[in-house]
């Protein structure tokens, strides 16, 4: 294991070990001690953060975050705003230095990762395969493979100003793609996009990970589709509140508190409901047709 980013050292300030410090004072019934985001026991870990600190201007953005991702999982990271969301994947990426704690990547990890805001200036042309072409080497016969992945290959010639909200994330995630990476970070990969176009998203998230066994990270807002297509849900508010299956973090009170009651119970109503799929129009139809 390659271990990048130990700020600082393992210890606080006074020399204690950072692991057995200050249980006192944070036992407010959010354990976030209590190594939530964690999975004890797996070895094919691809990135492992452990006791990681941040703050700017002395507020504290993350306090004492313990997170691991593995292989073939959808993870989804939410939380309001202001929660330090995009401030954790920035650290997990490297762009951000923890004051403390330690992010731990997997020998060799390569990772694709789809920013949060991503400003296309009109002034500018660039089409398509020119943006996917920046930076890299990749031949016009790969760049056309991965549009063809996220289903936007006719947008090669396009300029890329002229894209709508939905192929414009396809396209941000063909080139995330084209690193061949074994962990996707997407942030709000369905910014801009309508109701119908995420679960189109969310789906075609999901068919990337069948067909390549990467790890992916969400960070999401969209609280309904993304928690149903997650395999682990991560909810952080400067801490982790709780973590598990989309289901059980729903019912948590941390959740209820952050999100209002009215969330937990609709995406309980969502999940009740959701023995369809939906059509290209967005109207549901039933998974399993009734033999006529």
């Amino acid at each position: 294991m390659s271990t990048q980013s130990h700020a600082h050292d393992a210890h606080d300030q006074n020399g204690h070990a950072h692991h057995d410090h200050d249980h006192g004072h944070h036992d407010h019934g959010h354990h976030h001690h209590g190594h939530a985001g964690t999975l004890p026991g797996r070895t094919d870990i691809l990135l492992t953060a452990r006791e990681v600190h941040f703050a700017r201007a002395g507020r504290t953005i993350l306090d004492g975050i313990d997170l691991d991702l593995a292989p073939g999982e959808i993870v989804t990271l939410i939380g309001p705003n202001g929660a330090g969301k995009t401030t954790l994947v920035r650290i997990l990426l490297g762009l951000e230095r923890p004051d403390r704690g330690t992010v731990t990547r997997s020998d060799g990890l390569t990772v694709g990762y789809a920013p949060q805001r991503f400003d296309r200036d009109p002034a500018i042309p660039m089409t398509v395969a020119r943006f996917l072409a920046l930076g890299s080497r990749h031949t016009q016969m790969e760049a056309e493979a991965a549009l063809g992945e996220v289903g936007a290959t006719r947008v090669i010639g396009q300029q890329l100003s002229q894209l709508s909200g939905g192929e414009l994330q396809r396209v941000v995630l063909a080139r995330a793609l084209l690193r061949q990476p074994k962990l996707l970070v997407l942030d709000e990969p369905v910014r801009g996009v309508d109701y119908t176009g995420e679960a189109e998203l969310y789906d075609l998230i999901g068919r990337i990970r069948n067909a390549r066994g990467v790890g992916i990270l969400l960070v999401s807002h969209d609280l309904h589709v993304v928690m149903a297509q997650s395999d682990r849900v991560i909810c952080v508010n400067r801490h982790i509140c709780c973590s598990g299956q989309p289901e059980t973090v729903a019912q948590h009170p941390e959740y209820v508190r952050l999100f209002g009651a009215e969330a937990a119970r609709s995406f309980a109503l969502y999940q009740h409901q959701h023995d369809h799929s939906h059509d290209l129009t967005g109207a549901a139809r039933p998974t399993h047709p009734e033999e006529n």
